[in-house]
C-alpha cells in the first residue's frame, strides 16, 4: 500500500491511495468468504460454491465493491499516519482506476481537515470590563417577587372585574357569524394583563360582573400561526364566572421568617443584596472572559471546515429540541408554529455556529503553543463536583466514566485554562 497527496486546498486535501495487488487478493478472499451464502448456484448446495464458480456465473468484478470496503480503511489510515493528517469528516472516494485482477487498486480520495491556524500576538488584548452596580431597587424588585409568590387568590363578588384579576370565564369565538375551531371554551381561567389573549380581548372584560355577558371584538395578528385567522377580525361572547384577586402578604419579620430561614426582614434583604452582588461580580467576570476571547479570536483569519460547522449545527439543533421538549414541545411542532422548516432553523443557526467553531480553533491552538494541559489532580476536582452534583460517590462515578466522557472533561479543564490564560495576560480597562 502507498499513498500521496494530489491537492492540498483551504481545509480540501485529495490523497491517491494505493490498494497493493496482494492486499487486494486477500480482500476479494474475504469479501467471498463474507458473501458467498447469498449466491445460489445450479450443482452447489447455496453458500458452497467456489469463488471462482461464481466469478464465471457474475464476472469477476461481483466481489469488488465489497473488497474495497474491507481494504480501503487499512489504506486510508496508513496514509494519514503517513502524511500526518487529521481529518475532520468522513473521506469520499472521488475516482477509482479501473480495477484490474492482479494489479493495484487506485483509488483517489477526499477529505476534510483542520486549517493551518497562524495566531498573532494574543497576549496583551484591550479590554474594558463592565463592572455591575446591584442598587437598593433591585433588592426591593426581589423582596417584591418574593411577596408576589407568596400571594393568595381570595375570590370577590362585590365589585366588576379590574386589571390584575384572575377570572373565570367562558367564551365563543365567531368569524362572520360562524364559530371557529379552537374559538369556544368554558371555565377557561384568564389573569387580566397577562398577555395571555389575543391583544385587546383582556382590556374589554375590564368592568364586567360575575353573570355578566359581554362581546369582545379582535383582530388577531397579521403573524397568528392559523392562517385562516391571521389579520381577520372576530368577535368572542364572553361570560364572567368568577373574580378572583391577589391578597398580599404584609411585608414585616413575619414575612421573613416564612419565606426564609432569617429572623427579620433586614437579614433577608442583606442576604439578597449579597446574593445579587455575587451575580453581578460573575456576570461582570464572564462578559469580561468573552471579551478577551472574542478579540483574540477576531485577530484571527481562518476558512472553517464546512464539515466541522455542520457537526456544530447539528449540536446546536439537538439542544434547541432538548429546550423545546422542556415546554412540552417538539421541532415539528415548532416548524409548524413559525412556518420555518430544518434548512431555515439550520440557515439561522449557521454564523453563530461558524463564530463557535473558530473560537474553539483558536483557543485549540493556543493551548497548543503555551502547552496548556489538564492536570490529574484537576481531572480528578473536575470528577469530584460532578460526584457532589449528582449526588453520587466518586468511586462510583468514576466507573461510569467513559473514554469520551474523560475526553470531554479534560477538553473543559484545557479551555477553561486557556482563557485564564488569555485573561491574564489581557490588558483590562
Amino acid at each position: 500500500m502507498s499513498s500521496e497527496v494530489i491537492k492540498r486546498e483551504d481545509n480540501k486535501i485529495t490523497l491517491k491511495v494505493v490498494i497493493g495487488a496482494e492486499k487486494f487478493e486477500e480482500a476479494i478472499n474475504k469479501a467471498y468468504n463474507k458473501t458467498k451464502s447469498r449466491f445460489n448456484i445450479p450443482g452447489f448446495r447455496k453458500g458452497k460454491a467456489p469463488r471462482k464458480i461464481i466469478q464465471l456465473n457474475y464476472g469477476p468484478e461481483i466481489f469488488y465493491e465489497e473488497a474495497i470496503n474491507l481494504a480501503f480503511p487499512e489504506a486510508y489510515e496508513k496514509a494519514l499516519e503517513e502524511h500526518d493528517i487529521n481529518p475532520v469528516d468522513r473521506p469520499s472516494i472521488e475516482d477509482m482506476e479501473e480495477i484490474v485482477q492482479g494489479k493495484d487498486v487506485v483509488l483517489t480520495v477526499g477529505t476534510e481537515v483542520m486549517p493551518e491556524v497562524v495566531i498573532g500576538d494574543y497576549k496583551g488584548i484591550e479590554v474594558e470590563k463592565k463592572e455591575y452596580n446591584v442598587q437598593e431597587e433591585d433588592v426591593e424588585k426581589e423582596v417584591d417577587a418574593l411577596v408576589q409568590k407568596s400571594a393568595r387568590m381570595i375570590t370577590v363578588e362585590d365589585r366588576p372585574v379590574k386589571d390584575g384579576d384572575m377570572v373565570t370565564i367562558d367564551y365563543k369565538g365567531m368569524l362572520n357569524g360562524e364559530a371557529f375551531e379552537g374559538g369556544t371554551a368554558e371555565k377557561q381561567s384568564l389573569t387580566i394583563g397577562s398577555g395571555q389573549f389575543i391583544p385587546g380581548f383582556e382590556e374589554q372584560l375590564i368592568g364586567v360582573s360575575i353573570g355578566d355577558k359581554t362581546e369582545v371584538k379582535v383582530t388577531f395578528p397579521a403573524e397568528y400561526h392559523s392562517e385562516e385567522l391571521a389579520g381577520k377580525e372576530a368577535i368572542f361572547e364572553v361570560k364572567i364566572h368568577e373574580i378572583k384577586e391577589k391578597e398580599l402578604p404584609q411585608l414585616d419579620d413575619e414575612f421573613a421568617k416564612d419565606v426564609s430561614e432569617f429572623e427579620t426582614l433586614e437579614e433577608l434583604k442583606a442576604d439578597i443584596k449579597s446574593k445579587l452582588e455575587e451575580e453581578a461580580k460573575n456576570k461582570s467576570e464572564q462578559e469580561l472572559r468573552n471579551k478577551v476571547v472574542e478579540a483574540v479570536a477576531d485577530k484571527v483569519e481562518i476558512s472553517l471546515p464546512n464539515a466541522v460547522v455542520e457537526r456544530q449545527i447539528d449540536n446546536m439543533l439537538k439542544d434547541f429540541e432538548f429546550s423545546l421538549s422542556y415546554q412540552g414541545l417538539n421541532l415539528e411542532y415548532y416548524y409548524n408554529m413559525t412556518g420555518t422548516k430544518e434548512e431555515d432553523l439550520r440557515n439561522q443557526m449557521s454564523e453563530d455556529a461558524k463564530k463557535r467553531v473558530k473560537t474553539q480553533i483558536v483557543l485549540d491552538k493556543i493551548s497548543e503553543l503555551e502547552a496548556i494541559e489538564a492536570t490529574e489532580e484537576e481531572i480528578n476536582q473536575e470528577i469530584e463536583k460532578m460526584a457532589e452534583q449528582y449526588k453520587q460517590e466518586v468511586d462510583k462515578l468514576k466507573t461510569t466514566l467513559r473514554e469520551e466522557d474523560m475526553s470531554y472533561i479534560k477538553d473543559n479543564i484545557v479551555v477553561r485554562k486557556t482563557i485564564d490564560f488569555l485573561v491574564e495576560n489581557a490588558k483590562i480597562a
